[in-house]
């Protein structure tokens, strides 16, 4: 079975533990939900955050979601003048036999527009 990668991030309107794994829960159930991904398929799940969040570790916002059996691991984005703020990104491996072409990425709240150049 191929290995393909979604890609995804969300913002946060404060660093808080609750609006973070709230974010995150939010971010993987409309990520799986597009992409009619099953638990099984997960490979592994690597988040980025900026560096105004330090309240949660967005791992632990999708081990609440159940995915706690799945390989997580949390680092820093960049830390880039006029980036996002309040960001987590997620890059998902997962095993499916449909093409790039099919896999829809989920950007949401204000990080929309962040990559407009993939598929939505």
């Amino acid at each position: 079975m191929p290995i393909r990668a979604l890609r995804g991030a969300t913002t946060v309107s404060s660093d808080t533990r609750e609006s973070i794994h709230a974010a995150v829960v939010e971010l993987l159930g409309v990520l799986l939900e597009r992409n009619d991904v099953d638990h099984d398929d997960i490979v592994s799940v690597l988040f980025t955050a900026t560096d105004d969040l330090h309240s949660a570790f967005p791992a632990a916002g999708a081990r609440e979601f159940g995915l706690g059996d799945v390989p997580l691991l949390c680092a820093r984005e960049l830390d880039i003048t006029g980036a996002t703020a309040r960001c987590i990104r997620l890059l998902m491996h997962l095993e499916t036999s449909r093409p790039r072409s099919e896999l829809r990425h989920v950007y949401l709240h204000d990080a929309v527009g962040l990559r407009d150049d993939l598929p939505h």
